[in-house]
């Protein structure tokens, strides 16, 4: 290639418009993995993921003084995938442990870096362009399956529920996972509409959109993660609004009473079952980590190596069944996921990864004045509370929302950079 075309190319690679594509890209792929996997298989699906990370790292070679690398990545983030590296020293699977770790750093890079080249603003627009149409598509589907065809879209997974007012599935696969993605598009669409970034009547379509998949998905567990994350702006809402020198005793005194909240939800969580109507659906969780508790206490340590997605063929993934002998796709808790896969401690790194990000996340929103950093905290609420029952934060969109996520609030609250900043003074 010769000097001129190599430098329009790498110009290209490093132009804002490139950025802003590749990144929408990348969240596309990350939330759609289940349809295109459905589509084109794991080989064109691996295929597009290895394209997009090639992209990704060639548009950071092509902009090196625009990305600011210091004290932007964290050490406990750093951490985390350390150790899933390491397991591949004690894995019971290692080609399969290789291959996840692989899968993990993938997603990881597209979370890097759409942190390093979008802005906060930046970030929340392009997440809300793709769950626009993500929704959208989700709901036009579950129209056609459900009132037009009158049968269900298999190779989806769409259950064609949408006449008997659900459970729908949309192009997220589950109801559970749909649920998620409408409670991230509730957060996403309300930050656009209070900073300004898209019209009334755009903020308005999407949350609508939002509101009727999260409705129709008859999760069972998403309205209590819903009220967290409703409970956690409302508290964000109250703290922005203080003085700077009250936000302090009011947080502490917030943490307390959500503490407390959180042992009584505990005390009578039989009751909490009953009202949501998720007495099956907690029966065949509690029994899955029963089953993983049992299996992963000789190795309780180490874990038995990071595999991420579970592939059911291989020990100890083959011998778990829920209540109803149903083999499930994951164990359910992300938590007591990782302690399987990576043990004791890469729960506590990850314990440490979610602290660490809450805690300057929630610092950034209560002290800058722009809504948009409210964003970052939000959806550290979202992904901690839905881990309680789903293993989403451990692979695909989960990962790249964590990563993303974390790096934000680090840059904004990093310790590495300001003791570098002082000892430049």
């Amino acid at each position: 290639m010769t000097e001129p075309r190599a430098s329009v190319v790498l110009s290209f690679l490093g132009s804002p418009r490139f950025s802003q594509a590749l990144t929408e890209t990348m969240i596309i792929t990350a939330f759609t993995a289940g349809t295109l996997r459905a589509l084109i298989g794991w080989p064109g699906y691996l295929a597009i993921v290895v394209g997009v990370v090639v992209l990704a790292l060639a548009s950071l070679r092509a902009q090196p003084e625009r990305i600011e690398w210091r004290g932007t990545l964290p050490l406990s983030l750093i951490g985390l995938f350390s150790v899933m590296a390491l397991s591949l020293a004690w894995s019971d699977y290692p080609v399969a442990t290789l291959q996840g770790v692989g899968y993990a750093l993938a997603f990881a890079v597209m979370g890097v870096y759409i942190a390093l080249v979008r802005d906060a603003i930046q970030l929340v627009r392009s997440v809300g362009n793709v769950l626009r149409g993500f929704l959208a598509v989700g709901l036009g589907l579950e129209i056609l399956s459900g009132l037009l065809l009158d049968a269900p879209i298999p190779f989806l997974n769409i259950a064609g529920n949408l006449a008997a007012g659900g459970p729908i599935q949309g192009l997220a696969g589950t109801r559970n996972a749909l649920a998620f993605v409408a409670a991230l598009a509730i957060i996403t669409f309300w930050i656009e509409y209070r900073t300004r970034s898209v019209s009334r009547e755009l903020a308005a379509y999407g949350l609508a959109l939002a509101g009727l998949s999260l409705l129709f998905a008859r999760s069972p567990v998403s309205w209590f993660v819903l009220a967290a994350v409703l409970a956690a702006g409302l508290i964000l809402v109250i703290v922005r609004r203080q003085r700077p020198a009250a936000r302090k005793r009011t947080l502490a005194a917030l943490l307390v009473t959500a503490l407390f909240g959180v042992a009584i939800g505990w005390v009578f969580r039989g009751r909490l079952v009953g009202l949501a109507d998720a007495a099956i659906d907690v029966e065949a969780r509690t029994s899955v980590w029963s089953t993983i508790q049992q299996l992963v206490e000789p190795r309780i340590v180490e874990g038995f190596g990071w595999l991420g997605p579970w592939r059911r063929e291989i020990f100890p993934y083959a011998a778990i069944r829920d209540a109803f002998g149903d083999r499930p796709e994951s164990a359910l808790n992300a938590y007591v996921d990782t302690v399987l896969q990576i043990g004791l401690v890469g729960g506590l790194v990850l314990f440490g990864v979610l602290a660490l990000a809450i805690a300057r996340s929630w610092l950034v929103a209560s002290q800058r004045k722009s809504t948009v950093y409210v964003w970052p905290a939000l959806v550290l609420v979202l992904l901690v509370t839905t881990s309680v029952t789903e293993s989403y934060l451990l692979s695909e969109y989960g990962l790249m929302l964590l990563v993303t996520s974390v790096m934000a609030a680090s840059r904004n609250r990093s310790w590495r950079r300001l003791l570098t900043d002082l000892r430049e003074q």
